[in-house]
């Protein structure tokens, strides 16, 4: 009987340093940041000079949204759901990188709008209608 209690013990144990080490569902938004920049970090050139422009767009368009990653691409979420996401070129072998909203971020103009966007580079003008894009998205 001692050992089945020790071991019921040690079990417990075990259990509690997994649920301590794993983040919970308020982990640290600057945990999400660091995160999302290291994997932009990683990316090749173009994408990485992409994804460092739309983290800073979407800082300055959208300061509530949390980075975080989102099936490993970098991602920013509203009260914990993701509203929209960086997928790099590389990820899926394509010719361009993918801005893209899920169903979260208001973006509902009619019976029809789009949700994702080819991105081969960031000019001024792409740069200005991201950024009132995310601003709409989180209205």
């Amino acid at each position: 009987m001692t050992e089945s209690i020790q071991s019921a013990k040690s079990t417990t144990r075990q259990a509690a340093k997994k649920a301590a080490a794993r983040p919970g569902p308020r982990a640290d938004k600057a945990d999400g940041e660091g995160a999302v920049l290291e994997k932009i970090a990683a990316m090749p050139g173009p994408d990485r000079a992409i994804g460092e422009r739309l983290h800073a767009i979407i800082k300055a368009s959208a300061p509530a949204l949390s980075p975080k990653l989102w099936y490993g691409m970098p991602a920013y979420a509203k009260d914990g759901k993701v509203v929209c996401f960086f997928q790099s070129a590389q990820k899926f072998n394509t010719r361009y990188a993918t801005f893209g909203f899920l169903h979260e971020a208001n973006l509902d103009e009619g019976g029809m709008w789009p949700t994702a966007f080819a991105l081969k580079e960031l000019t001024a003008a792409e740069e200005a209608r991201i950024g009132a894009l995310v601003k709409k998205a989180v209205s």
